[in-house]
């Protein structure tokens, strides 16, 4: 069931996704080679702490899949890496993809949001253009959460993108609703044909987050089922904002201002 929030539930997700806008910058300016991904996730958990909030992935238990709980505030996923992956004593070198995503509940509704970056800035050419391409798919995708348009609007949007430049969007895992759980209704795809699945309305909150391959769509997951790699061993990117579908159009709830 698909949840609509209040004015004042909007509100507090505002707030969330601000401390979340923080924390992306916070890594953007930290990550660099020689620093390890274990050292970003201390960063970004006393940020989000010294906020009032709550790192909203730490401790997180998937029901899908038979695994302990995720043990960290960020998921760090690095070149063929999909999502999901664990900060540890891994170094970042210099033109690694790193794809940072992470959630913060404050006074019990959450953001989420995810970025991906070349590490020192000086990437190959694919790196470069999966990286720009996956972020003008999130956008693309955006652009349809209006009230009115259908869900799958978005995931057209965003398919289209993508593979008009040659990449291929995952189809194993998709975005989602989001407000006072950290999922909730609607699985949102990332590909699709557009006018079909749930009219957007105003107070719908969505996750909107395209996974992008170089290579092929397919992926797997690691033997404690967290992290996600491709499967031809492709690099991957990932972009991700928390979006309310407002009466005027959308509002990007975790966009730094």
């Amino acid at each position: 069931m698909v949840v609509i929030k209040s004015k004042d539930e909007i509100v507090k997700m505002r707030r969330a996704g601000r401390i979340v806008a923080e924390v992306l910058a916070l890594i953007r300016r930290e990550a660099r080679a020689g620093i390890s991904t274990l050292e970003l996730d201390a960063l970004a958990e006393e940020l989000i702490r010294r906020r009032g909030a709550v790192p909203a992935f730490k401790g997180y238990k998937a029901g899908f899949v038979s695994c302990g709980p995720f043990p960290a505030t960020l998921c760090t996923s690095i070149n063929s890496e999909v999502v999901h992956g664990i900060p540890g004593g891994t170094k970042l070198n210099e033109g690694d993809i790193l794809s940072v995503d992470t959630g913060a509940q404050l006074d019990g509704y959450f953001g989420d949001a995810a970025i991906s970056l070349v590490v020192g800035g000086n990437g190959s050419a694919v790196a470069d253009k999966l990286i720009e391409v996956t972020q003008t798919a999130l956008f693309k995708g955006i652009e349809y959460c209006w009230p009115g348009k259908h869900l799958s609007d978005i995931s057209h949007a965003i398919q289209k993108t993508v593979e008009r430049e040659g990449f291929s969007v995952v189809r194993r895992f998709v975005g989602h609703g989001i407000g006072s759980k950290m999922h909730e209704d609607p699985p949102i795809p990332n590909y699709g044909e557009p006018g079909s699945g749930p009219k957007l309305k105003p107070g719908m909150v969505l996750a909107i987050e395209p996974m992008v391959n170089e290579g092929s769509y397919e992926v797997i997951a690691s033997m404690d089922h967290w992290v996600v790699t491709t499967r031809d061993g492709g690099l991957s990117a990932h972009f991700e904002h928390t979006v309310a579908v407002m009466e005027d159009g959308p509002e990007i709830l975790t966009q730094q201002k």
